[in-house]
């Protein structure tokens, strides 16, 4: 019988997933790290005889940082963050042991089926749990597939079972954008952080912080605010005319109707169509529409 590990990226969602496929027929149980569960359970897999083991991790298990002595700001210029610095992966939460966890529950098991989230953060998850779990996992047969993705877009049983039946492989690709952004995220954030902070230390009271961050995925939406709020400042108000037109339906009923051209800037022009709305008793429909809208 074969043992397989099920991975997600929250506790939640693995239990879950583990529920929908054991049918509720499963066993729980704390993990080494004393926040993620493991579910077992028995079924098939690949029209075999196996053991379920669905566990999660607490989103990335890695993270990238600089080495130890180019984390000291007055030892470092921070134009050698850039290129010079060298990085490594370490793990993004020590407290939650996550890699000994994962090895813990991965070893002795023949394949793996990954359940991250399906986007590039979840992809590059993926790689981060086989890092940790493919070296302790029963060595495969030649050629045979034993590390398995699970793709998916909403947690109902429909959707899970669906997923399960036609497990891909993990797109290592994906994955590499998600290093090669969060490479770039800390050599820029971690270099202009250092500049600006130390730039501006001792010449704003206002700004005098022991650190003023930057991060390169808020200067867009910086952007954006800045380029509305000087919309906002420059924006001269003209005054413009509407024409409205009440109809009555009958005795208990009125609409007041929108005029299709919305509003004019010459009062003239404005006054014409007035004038010429005055002369009517009547109105006559052209056309209707319905359409139906839900919340």
């Amino acid at each position: 019988m074969k043992t397989v590990l099920m991975v997600a990226e929250k506790p939640s969602l693995a239990q879950s997933i583990a529920r929908i496929l054991s049918r509720g027929s499963m066993s729980s149980r704390k993990g080494l790290n004393g926040t993620c569960s493991v579910h077992e359970y028995s079924g098939a897999f690949e029209g075999q005889p196996a053991r379920f083991k669905m566990t999660s991790v607490c989103g990335h298990v890695m993270t990238l940082d600089f080495l130890g002595k180019y984390n000291k700001w007055d030892k470092v210029d921070p134009a050698e963050l850039f290129s010079q610095a060298p990085t490594e992966k370490k793990e993004a939460n020590p407290k939650l042991n996550m890699v000994k966890f994962l090895q813990v529950e991965g070893r002795g098991c023949d394949c793996i089926v990954l359940w991250l989230d399906c986007d590039k953060e979840g992809e590059n998850i993926c790689f981060e749990v086989l890092d940790a779990v493919l070296p302790v996992m029963n060595q495969a047969r030649s050629g045979e597939q034993t590390v398995f993705r699970a793709r998916f877009s909403s947690i109902t049983d429909t959707d899970i079972c669906a997923a399960m039946a036609r497990l891909g492989e993990p797109d290592h690709n994906e994955a590499l954008s998600v290093d090669a952004r969060q490479e770039l995220d800390l050599r820029i954030g971690c270099a202009f952080t250092r500049f600006q902070t130390k730039y501006f230390q001792g010449k704003y009271g206002n700004l005098d912080s022991s650190l003023i961050s930057f991060g390169p995925c808020q200067t867009p939406t910086l952007g954006f605010c800045v380029e509305r709020h000087d919309k906002i400042q420059s924006f001269k108000p003209e005054t413009y005319w509407v024409l409205q037109a009440k109809v009555d339906v009958d005795k208990d009923r009125s609409l007041l109707l929108d005029w299709d051209r919305v509003r004019v800037f010459d009062r003239e022009i404005a006054q014409m169509f007035l004038n010429m709305t005055k002369l009517e008793k009547e109105a006559q429909v052209e056309a209707t529409s319905r359409k139906e809208k839900a919340k």
